[in-house]
């Protein structure tokens, strides 16, 4: 079967297969990844979960995870609009509320370590906005997201078959 483009006439690059099936082969570690992933998402409002995976997918490349969190943020109410312009969120501040872009700000810190450490004012923004647990909650959930994309991205895992609420 080819792919084609909205207009059924022009055919889309072929598909590239995923590299591997890490999850079969390494079940456990699957499994205590999902169990880390549901406990890193307690108690954190779920548009912004989804808002710091996807910003975090972007920064590391991961389209499976982009497709996955894109359909699910969807899902759970999120504007296509504030999805589209998360790659480009400073100049989009205004699509944001103060505690999204902290998260934001702060998903970037801690996804891309290029410095070495996370800057002391990014952290400072976002403690302002969260309470100490929910701030915990936070760093475990972009950890957690930095985790999945690895595995994606390494794996060469494949984008666009997945379904709102599928690994939930």
């Amino acid at each position: 079967m080819t792919n084609t483009d909205t207009t059924g006439t022009l055919p889309f690059a072929a598909e590239e297969p995923a590299r591997m099936e890490w999850a079969k082969h390494a079940p456990e570690v699957y499994k205590a990844m999902v169990r880390l992933d549901v406990a890193a998402r307690q108690g954190l409002d779920p548009r912004l979960a989804e808002l710091v995976k996807i910003r975090a997918s972007q920064l590391n490349h991961c389209a499976f995870c982009l497709d996955m969190h894109s359909k699910d943020a969807l899902a759970a109410g999120e504007s296509a609009e504030r999805i589209i312009q998360l790659s480009a969120w400073e100049e989009s501040r205004h699509f944001y509320t103060e505690k999204e872009i902290a998260a934001i700000e702060l998903t970037e810190a801690v996804t891309v370590l290029t410095e070495g450490f996370v800057p002391d004012e990014v952290y400072e923004r976002a403690a302002k906005q969260f309470d100490e647990a929910e701030l915990s909650q936070l760093i475990a959930a972009i950890a957690v997201i930095n985790a999945w994309n690895r595995f994606g991205v390494t794996c060469r895992m494949t984008p666009g078959h997945y379904q709102p609420g599928q690994h939930h």
